[in-house]
């Protein structure tokens, strides 16, 4: 394999691992945002989902 090729390797998995990253982050804060709203929910008189 010549050079180039290696360097694009190796920045498509360091961008593969950003973007998994990111996406776990995202999954976090929906699993935050919505364990906040089952608990505020019922105090506040808002509707529960389902």
């Amino acid at each position: 394999m010549d050079i180039v090729a290696i360097l694009v390797v190796i920045a498509g998995l360091y961008l593969a691992f950003k973007l998994v990253g990111l996406l776990l982050k995202g999954a976090m804060w929906l699993l935050v945002i919505g364990g906040l709203y089952w608990l505020i929910a019922p105090l506040a008189g808002w509707p529960m989902p389902g």
